[in-house]
C-alpha cells in the first residue's frame, strides 16, 4: 500500500521534473519519452536523469561543510560514477578525467562529493555488494579526494597534475590504452562519406539535411563561435576552420534529451581527408543546481548557458579541448566542442569486485581533486577568486574522519532513498503524470 508520505514524495518528484524540463518537454516528447524510459531501466538510470531531484533535496539540508568559501565554488554539478573517462588534452596527452561539463556551475563543493559516492552506493547496491563493502569503496574515493586536494594545497608548482598511463593501472589503466589505440580515420569513416572528392556526412536516423535558411544561421552562429576560442588555442593555418558540411543532430543520452545540435564538418590540420574534424554545436540546458540557489550573481556573469559552460569548463579543466568555445543560435546558447576519437568512458560492466573496485574509486577520487583545484591556462574568470584547496583543508582541519563518515552515511542513506524514488517515477510515467510525456505514442 502507497503511503501518504509517499504520494507526496512522487508528487515532488513529478513537480521537480515538470519545472525542469516542461519546456523540452512540450518541444520535443519523444526524446523525453525515450530519456524516460531509459530512467525507468533501474535506479542508477533514474539517478544519472535527475540531477535536479538531488538538487533540491541538497539545498533544504544544512551543509556543514559549507562556509563562505567552500559554498561557493566550481562544481561539476552532476558528478556520478559514469562521468569519467579518457580525451585528448591540449597538448597532445592522453588523460583520464571527469567529463562532461553541461551541469557545472558555483555551488558547495561537497555537493559534487554528495552526489558521487550516493552513485557509488548505488552501483554497489547494483552488483549485491555487501553494506561494508561499499562503505569502504566511498572511504576509499573520499580519502583519495582528501589527499590529492592537500598535495594540491602544499604544491603549488603542480597544477598539472593528471592521470594518465604512466600513473595508473587496472581498468583506468585499460581504458587509457583502449583510447591510444583509436584513430580519427575510423571516426571519420563511421559518420562520413566521399562526394566529389572531399568528405560530407552521412545520412542515417539521427542527422537531418538542414534548409537553406538554416544552414547559413548556423553557418554565422559558427563565425561567432570562432571568436570564442583563445588566441593561445587557435590554430594558425588559415584553412583550419573552413566549414565542409553541416547537418541537424539527434540521439543523444539521458542528460541532453530535447536538445537541438547540429554536426559541423570543417578542414582539419592538413587538406589531408583524414584529418578532418566533426564539431558538435549543442544547445546548452540551465543547469540543475542553478534552479535551486540565488543566482542573482553568477547569472550576470554569462552572456548565456553555452558561456557559462565553457567559462565553467575552462574552470574545471587543464588542458581544455582547443575547439572549445561558444555562440548563440537565435539568442539562445550553444557550445561547441570536438567530437573526439579519444573519449572513452569508463566501463562498469566488467568491474565487480571490490578489490578491482577499489583501484578505480582512488582514482577517481584524485580525479575529483583535480576538477576542484586545477584549472585552464586561459580560464579568466573571478567568480571564484581564492585558492579552492585551501578552503577545503581549512574546513576539514581536525575534522577528516568526521567528514568521511559523515558523508559515507549520506551515501548509503540516499541510495536507498533513489531506489524508493525510482520505483515512483516509473508509476508516475506509466500513468502520464510527468509534463505530459505518456508512456506509449
Amino acid at each position: 500500500m502507497v503511503t501518504k508520505a509517499q504520494t507526496k514524495r512522487q508528487q515532488q518528484i513529478v513537480d521537480v521534473l515538470d519545472d525542469a524540463f516542461s519546456d523540452l518537454m512540450t518541444a520535443d516528447p519523444h526524446a523525453f519519452r525515450v530519456k524516460f524510459r531509459k530512467m525507468a531501466a533501474d535506479p542508477f538510470a533514474f539517478y544519472r536523469g535527475s540531477a535536479c531531484l538531488f538538487y533540491a533535496d541538497m539545498t533544504t539540508v544544512k551543509d556543514q561543510w559549507a562556509d563562505d568559501r567552500t559554498g561557493r565554488v566550481w562544481i561539476h554539478g552532476d558528478l556520478h560514477a559514469e562521468n569519467f573517462g579518457t580525451y585528448m588534452n591540449s597538448h597532445g596527452r592522453m588523460v583520464f578525467d571527469v567529463n562532461d561539463f553541461d551541469e557545472a556551475y558555483i555551488g558547495h563543493f561537497s555537493w559534487d562529493l554528495r552526489r558521487f559516492v550516493a552513485s557509488l552506493a548505488l552501483m554497489g547496491w547494483q552488483k549485491a555488494l555487501p553494506d561494508e563493502a561499499v562503505r569502504d569503496l566511498v572511504g576509499r574515493y573520499l580519502r583519495a579526494y582528501l589527499a590529492q586536494v592537500s598535495h594540491y594545497a602544499s604544491v603549488a608548482e603542480d597544477d598539472d597534475f593528471a592521470l594518465h598511463l604512466e600513473n595508473t593501472d587496472g581498468p583506468v589503466k585499460d581504458v587509457l590504452i583502449a583510447a591510444r589505440t583509436a584513430s580519427r580515420v575510423a571516426l571519420l569513416d563511421g559518420m562520413t562519406r566521399f562526394e566529389d572528392h572531399v568528405r560530407v556526412f552521412s545520412e542515417d536516423g539521427t542527422v537531418r539535411r538542414l534548409p537553406k535558411a538554416e544552414r547559413r544561421k548556423v553557418e554565422k552562429a559558427f563565425a561567432a563561435y570562432l571568436e570564442t576560442i583563445p588566441e593561445s588555442k587557435k590554430y594558425d593555418r588559415a584553412l583550419f576552420y573552413d566549414v565542409r558540411d553541416v547537418v541537424g543532430k539527434s540521439g543523444f543520452g539521458i542528460g541532453s534529451a530535447g536538445l537541438p545540435a547540429y554536426n559541423v564538418l570543417v578542414e582539419g590540420y592538413s587538406q589531408s581527408l583524414d584529418n578532418d574534424v566533426v564539431l558538435s554545436m549543442k544547445q546548452a540546458n540551465v543547469p540543475a543546481v542553478s534552479r535551486f540557489v540565488d543566482t542573482a550573481s553568477v547569472d550576470r556573469y554569462f552572456d548565456h548557458e553555452g558561456h557559462r559552460t565553457v567559462v565553467s569548463q575552462r574552470a574545471l579543466q587543464v588542458h581544455t579541448d582547443p575547439l572549445l568555445g561558444y555562440t548563440s543560435l537565435d539568442g539562445v546558447g550553444y557550445v561547441v566542442s570536438e567530437i573526439s576519437p579519444y573519449e572513452f568512458d569508463l566501463d562498469w560492466g566488467e568491474i565487480n569486485e571490490p578489490d578491482e573496485m577499489a583501484s578505480v574509486v582512488a582514482n577517481l577520487g584524485r580525479a575529483t581533486a583535480k576538477v576542484h583545484c586545477a584549472s585552464d591556462a586561459d580560464s579568466d574568470q573571478d567568480l571564484v577568486d581564492f585558492q579552492t584547496e585551501d578552503a577545503i583543508v581549512a574546513v576539514v582541519e581536525g575534522r577528516r574522519k568526521e567528514f568521511v563518515a559523515d558523508l559515507t552515511d549520506f551515501a548509503v542513506s540516499y541510495a536507498h532513498r533513489v531506489r524508493t524514488d525510482h520505483a515512483l517515477f516509473v508509476e508516475a510515467f506509466r500513468e502520464g503524470r510527468i509534463g505530459g510525456v505518456t508512456a506509449t505514442a
